[in-house]
């Protein structure tokens, strides 16, 4: 019994040998495996990948000059040491020159550069909403990584023009100067211009803030500015809450000349997608006068011909191809549109410079703020008289051309006079009225910044100041006759038959003008008793 006991024990011990196993069983074992790597092998077939590598000839600052890469395309991509990218701008024969994208301390001739056989991209889709990011689509807002499931080439061919339709629809900026006299619309190019420190970012910021609520998507593309002045963009846009639907595309003044370089093509390809998704978006290039000399680094550094101002001969075509995506779809194709705000920067007033002229002929119209205005206070410094819009005037309300049909032409006619009035000429009382409703047309057209103006608020202000009803206010009353008016509320709908497709009716205009009335008549001047 003792024997049987140990013998079944064996039997069941798992921890049994092979030589504990029948002959017949292991040798199936085996035949099966060798069979199954058998067909595994006869399956596999092998890929070849080839991987195209060249050589750095020389390193300058931001570019570089490499051989060995016979089959590269223009405008290909390709990777350095570092993980570092580049982007081929001159095809010779022998080598090609590369515009690198980031940090080049590292690199030095001799060093290995392999193709990627693909151009460059950035990631677009609702997860960049709220985001700061460079252009390479890395974030720069420190909340991780940027949640994206599709990319699309920075460089993309403008819609056709049979894709087009025409700018129907007011894209409302909150400023009043603007929203009444330049008026601006959704699929337009407007160009802002002006010297240094005109407050030309402050208009564009401006328009930014008064989409809230208006669905309409914003994208503010820092080109090569100062970090605290982009920590101070962004944070004011946070604060106000147009974080919410705005994605700030950003360059700092140190980047490599590259990255700036590519900015507005990566922010324009990320707008894109959203206007083909159907949706309005307003892209802010802020501004365009660091790109073009950015451009010209790079292309002085490539050895291309300078021309005049030292700018390559197609300056005017890179700023063309860049605004001409800036569009309103049909409405098989979505209907989206895209409103670009370029903004340059002049010097000395000097309008007819190279690139302002370039972009003036490009865009739809300018707003040209001046460094005059702003020295006098006159806030927003827009000049009326140098600023046009060749298309928002169409897509105007109706509203606003019923009460400023004779407002540039009064202001004009008070420019004129006010140059008179300076060497102390003696006006008579039809031109002192002019001159004084002239002053009183600036200080209404007169805004802080970062406090947009809704619609209703300023056709009602303009209506008041059409019809004369500021005159007997004095001017340093202005801003709280207005104020007041402004919180003097409307019924809810009037504003709403303000801001529809309908002309403005008889007793609506009677309403707004007995509102304005009643309102300003307290801060008129009395006359004195006794006294003509």
């Amino acid at each position: 019994m003792k024997k049987a006991s140990a013998l079944s024990c064996s039997s069941l011990n798992p921890m049994a040998g092979p030589a504990d196993m029948p002959d017949s069983s292991l040798g199936s074992v085996f035949d099966g495996a060798f069979e199954k790597i058998s067909r595994g092998r006869k399956a596999f077939t092998p890929h070849l990948t080839p991987h195209e590598i060249g050589v750095i000839s020389s390193v300058a600052t931001g570019v570089a000059k490499v051989t060995g890469l016979p089959n590269i395309g223009f405008e290909e991509l390709v990777i350095f040491p570092g993980n570092v990218f580049g982007i081929a701008f001159n095809v010779d024969d022998n080598e090609i020159g590369v515009v690198i994208l980031g940090e080049c301390s590292h690199l030095h001739a001799g060093d290995e550069v392999e193709r990627t056989s693909r151009v460059m991209d950035v990631p677009v889709g609702e997860g960049l909403i709220g985001r700061v990011i460079d252009p390479l689509g890395a974030p720069l807002d420190g909340k991780g990584p940027v949640a994206s499931h599709q990319r699309l080439p920075i460089e993309r061919r403008a819609a056709a023009i049979m894709d087009r339709s025409p700018v129907t629809v007011p894209l409302q900026t909150g400023v009043k100067v603007i929203d009444a006299l330049i008026p601006i619309g959704r699929g337009q190019r407007e160009l802002i211009l002006g010297d240094r420190q005109t407050g030309k970012t402050a208009v564009a910021i401006d328009a930014i803030l008064n989409q809230r609520g208006k669905n309409v998507l914003c994208i503010y593309c820092a080109i090569g500015q100062r970090a605290s002045a982009v920590a101070k963009t962004v944070s004011n846009l946070r604060e106000n809450g147009a974080l919410e639907y705005t994605i700030v595309v950003v360059t700092e003044g140190d980047d490599a000349p590259g990255l700036t370089y590519i900015a507005p093509y990566a922010a324009t390809s990320i707008a894109e997608h959203f206007m083909e998704a159907g949706r309005d978006v307003l892209i802010v290039y802020d501004d365009l006068t660091h790109h073009a000399r950015a451009y010209r680094e790079l292309s002085l550094l490539l050895r291309r011909p300078p021309g005049r101002e030292a700018f390559p001969g197609d300056i005017f075509y890179i700023h063309s191809r860049l605004l001409e995506r800036a569009t309103h779809l049909r409405k098989e194709l979505g209907g989206g549109s895209l409103t670009a705000l370029p903004i340059i920067e002049t010097e000395a007033q000097n309008i007819a410079a190279y690139i302002p002229t370039n972009l003036i002929s490009i865009t739809d119209g300018q707003i040209y703020l001046s460094p005059t205005l702003f020295e006098l206070g006159v806030l927003p410094a827009v000049d009326v008289g140098k600023s046009v819009s060749r298309v928002g005037g169409k897509a105007q309300l109706v509203a606003y051309r019923a009460v400023t049909g004779d407002l540039k032409l009064a202001f004009a006619q008070f420019e004129e006079l006010e140059s008179f009035a300076r060497f102390g000429t003696r006006l008579d009382e039809e031109t002192r009225k002019i001159f004084n409703h002239g002053q009183r047309i600036r200080a209404c057209l007169m805004q802080a910044a970062g406090a947009p103006v809704s619609a209703p608020d300023q056709i009602a202000v303009l209506l008041a100041l059409t019809a004369g009803l500021f005159d007997g206010v004095p001017l340093d009353k202005m801003r709280d006759a207005e104020e007041r008016l402004r919180a003097a509320g409307m019924p809810a709908e009037l504003q709403k038959r303000l801001v529809s497709k309908e002309d403005m009716s008889e007793p609506d205009r009677a309403t707004i003008l007995r509102i304005a009335r009643k309102t300003l008549t307290p801060f008129e001047i009395k006359p004195v008793q006794g006294k003509s």
